[in-house]
């Protein structure tokens, strides 16, 4: 009787469908649990990146030579860096085009910045809509299995002149074996997306932060051009 139920034994003996569902899930499984991986890593990549450059963007380094360096180190940088390169970038091409209006100095930053992090942020939520859709799915995939398991099974015992447990019990263990499977599949990816989905919000606001505060200190300098050049 045990071995007759063993998870081994149900799988290779479920019907058809109920395999191809469990097979599914399974690849599914595998691909979430891969994307879990992939985004754990880079959101810890993202975190590390994003706090080398705000203490170097603190150590008093000048805007000029934080600039020199991300361009330098484009491919390499993180989400902040980026931001602040693109702030900078369009600071100068403004100034090359002999532009001294203070707003429309700080407009044309500020609107490179939050365009830099919509791109940035897209980046970063890559994989997340999948994970979300494996938490969300994969248990009324198993269901699926589970409901024409039982079919299957009630189906074939309909030919029976007597039915006990015995006979039942093995083609509902079967079933459920797909609905343990979606469950399987399903928790980790929720577990992971709520963990995920908190972990880009603080980045988020940790960017949207540092473009108020970066564009605090270029209208500051603008101020001090415009007094300077009076």
């Amino acid at each position: 009787m045990n071995q007759d139920l063993s998870i081994l034994h149900l799988v290779l003996n479920a019907s058809l469908v109920v395999q191809l569902v469990m097979l599914l899930l399974m690849v599914i499984s595998v691909s979430s649990w891969a994307a879990i991986f992939r985004k754990l890593f880079a959101i810890k990549r993202v975190n590390a990146l994003n706090d080398e450059f705000e203490r170097e963007f603190w150590s008093g380094t000048s805007l000029n030579d934080l600039f020199g360096a991300a361009a330098k180190n484009a491919r390499n940088s993180g989400p902040m860096e980026r931001i602040f390169a693109s702030g900078m970038r369009e600071y100068h091409k403004l100034h090359e085009k002999q532009i001294t209006d203070a707003s429309t100095l700080m407009d044309g930053a500020r609107r490179a910045m939050r365009a830099s992090f919509q791109r940035e942020m897209d980046v970063v939520e890559i994989n997340l809509s999948f994970i979300a859709s494996v938490g969300s799915v994969s248990p009324y995939v198993g269901l699926f299995g589970t409901v024409w398991g039982v079919m299957h099974s009630f189906t074939g015992l309909a030919s029976l002149q007597q039915v006990t447990l015995a006979t039942v019990a093995p083609g509902i263990a079967e079933a459920l074996v797909s609905t343990a499977i979606g469950l399987f599949a399903a928790i980790p990816a929720v577990v992971a997306y709520n963990r995920f989905a908190r972990d880009i919000d603080r980045i988020a606001i940790k960017l949207e932060t540092f473009i108020e505060e970066f564009s605090n200190i270029l209208q500051r300098n603008v101020g001090a051009q415009s007094a300077s050049g009076r």
